[in-house]
């Protein structure tokens, strides 16, 4: 660091004033969001967004305008680069008020909002082809220059309190203003407006069940802001913590790590099976203290059924996770799977009323009514996504639920969303629109494939061929290093992917290397394991593996070459298949 970093115990400091000196606006304006965006309990992976007012020449007049730069929509903070911002002329922004306001019907979630969205294309500066997102009134009328806006665990659970107005007076005082929920979009900017002019020595507003935003005329001054808030509201948590009884004290012990990873092999490729009835999904497994903690504790029931609170969670994660009350000291794996199914089936049921009591006459169709998490006492959590990069989005994203639920608990009372808000969110036509403007999948998209033998030659351009139609790659041979460079070789064309969650092995990206003897049955049997509790599944499996002993002058080649080529291209074959079926 090239100054001296004020003293944070919840965040991570990371400006440094030689790196962002040697940047242009707009540059500095990546770098805050980079640095931001690395420290998770910040913001979520995908989640917040962050702006700046810059001063641009106008490539058509030649005039010096002012320009919103904002975070674009989909994009991920801490991997976001130039072209993941959108830009749009503030005056032009300012005009959509009065096209606003000329509507006879306006307000939360009224067609004009949504109208206003298809025309932020043209108020685009530059001909810029990011997407704007639909936070970008909540930068534009705030009238600073740089806004923060983040995903704090810890400012969330001020949100999601029940007495959340009050508790956000006891720690802000006058900085920090509350506001009550309400889905973003463009009155929610002119809300945002409007506080600020109230309020006009306020430096941010939680808003309610959903996260901060804060501003400030410097770009290093609305950094450090954002963290000091954030570490306001974790140690006022921090200091209620309530320790062994968080959560209501612990009702179940966890299984010990090997018991642990045997039954979760054991369920895994079943339990994708069984959510797997539309599309099949990929798994990310979660065994951390903190999930144990929450899984096994007295409160876990009652949490889970509530949902979660900050609409970012709640896209990925669905309304709520299936929780499975099993005795891991007292009941076996065949009764696990009996309440696994049994609590599949009560969720559909769950979820299809939740969609005929809350849908409206344009609702996009009921999407797929299964879960994305799962929660198991002894065993941690299971997550499920499309690919490897989201199911470790959706096992990050309830995480911080639960954080969330950890610190409003102890300072106060957790509450969700209101169904119906949480309905408008997750079935938005925007949201859908977004959705619909997706590429199609690749042919082998969402399949595990293992390759036996790809570490080299043939089982390697395998691998990779599988892997370029979308396939995730289990790269197995019995030269480690060799399946370990294959799976780099994947990794590195397509990336580790944005989710950060995953414990152990399951925290991998789209290939991994392994190593086994396909001659030795448990050796297959122990590396199958480990795909389980990467992937969750298996879907195919093709075997390169083989051995080719030349011959002696006479034709010939001895027993033992003959029994380890039989081992290999005969046995082994038939072992790999078995133990894989």
């Amino acid at each position: 660091m090239s100054t001296e970093s004020p003293a944070f115990t919840h965040v991570n400091y990371s400006w440094d004033d030689d790196a962002a000196n040697a940047l242009d606006p707009v540059g500095r304006l990546v770098y805050r969001s980079n640095i931001l965006g690395a420290d998770g309990r910040i913001t979520n992976t995908g989640g917040g967004n962050t702006s700046a007012k810059i001063i641009e020449t106008d490539p058509l007049t030649g005039a010096q305008v002012e320009v919103l730069w904002v975070k674009g929509s989909g994009g991920d903070l801490r991997t976001s680069k130039r072209a993941n911002f959108s830009s749009l002329y503030m005056d032009k922004l300012r005009g959509l008020q009065a096209h606003y306001h000329h509507s006879p019907v306006r307000g939360p979630k009224t067609p004009i909002e949504d109208a206003i969205v298809g025309l932020y294309p043209h108020a685009t500066f530059n001909l810029n082809p990011r997407p704007s997102s639909i936070d970008t009134p909540l930068h534009a009328f705030v009238p600073f220059t740089h806004v923060d806006h983040m995903h704090p665990n810890a400012v969330i659970a001020i949100a999601a309190a029940r007495n959340s107005e009050q508790l956000t007076r006891e720690i802000y005082g006058d900085d920090v203003i509350w506001t009550a929920w309400q889905r973003p979009g463009f009155d929610l900017g002119l809300k945002l407006e409007q506080i600020c002019k109230e309020h006009p020595h306020a430096r941010g507003v939680i808003l309610g069940g959903h996260g901060l935003i804060n501003w400030a005329n410097d770009d290093k001054a609305c950094y450090e802001l954002t963290l000091e808030l954030i570490e306001r509201a974790a140690r006022f948590i921090e200091a209620r913590d309530q320790g062994e009884q968080t959560f209501g004290g612990q009702r179940y012990a966890t299984l010990d790590e090997g018991r642990r990873h045997a039954v979760l092999a054991e369920i895994l490729p079943w339990l994708r099976g069984q959510v797997s009835q539309f599309k099949r999904f990929v798994g990310t497994v979660q065994e951390d203290a903190a999930i144990l903690r929450f899984v096994n504790s007295a409160d876990a029931p009652r949490l889970a059924e509530l949902g979660t609170s900050c609409p970012d969670h709640f896209l990925r994660t669905k309304i709520k996770p299936l929780y499975v009350d099993w005795n891991p000291q007292a009941e076996d794996v065949g009764a696990l799977k009996q309440k696994l199914s049994a609590g599949l089936v009560k969720y559909r049921e769950d979820y299809a009323t939740y969609y005929a009591q809350h849908k409206h006459s344009d609702s996009p169709a009921m999407r797929d009514p299964n879960p994305t998490v799962i929660l198991i006492p002894g065993l941690g959590m299971i997550a499920w996504g499309k690919d490897k990069s989201e199911s470790r989005v959706t096992a990050e994203f309830y995480n911080c639920a639960i954080e969330v639920m950890r610190g409003a608990e102890a300072i106060d009372e957790y509450t969700a969303l209101p169904l119906q808000e949480a309905f408008d969110i997750e079935y938005w036509l925007l949201e859908e629109a977004k959705l619909q403007r997706m590429p199609p999948e690749q042919e082998l998209a969402r399949q595990i494939i293992a390759v036996v033998g790809g570490g080299s030659g043939i089982g390697r351009e395998v691998a990779l061929r599988l892997a370029k139609e979308g396939a995730h790659i289990v790269c197995v041979d019995r030269d480690l290093a060799g399946a370990e460079s294959t799976a780099k070789a994947i990794t590195d064309a397509y990336g580790l992917g944005i989710g950060v969650a995953g414990s152990g092995i399951s925290n991998c990206g789209p290939a991994i290397g392994l190593q086994a003897d396909i001659t030795d049955r448990a050796s297959v049997r122990a590396m199958l394991q480990q795909v389980m509790l990467a992937y969750g599944g298996l879907d195919g499996m093709a075997v390169t593996a083989g051995i080719f002993v030349a011959p002696d002058t006479a034709g010939r080649i001895r027993d033992e070459q003959w029994a380890q080529t039989f081992a290999i291209n005969v046995t082994g074959l038939y072992m790999t298949s078995d133990e894989a079926a």
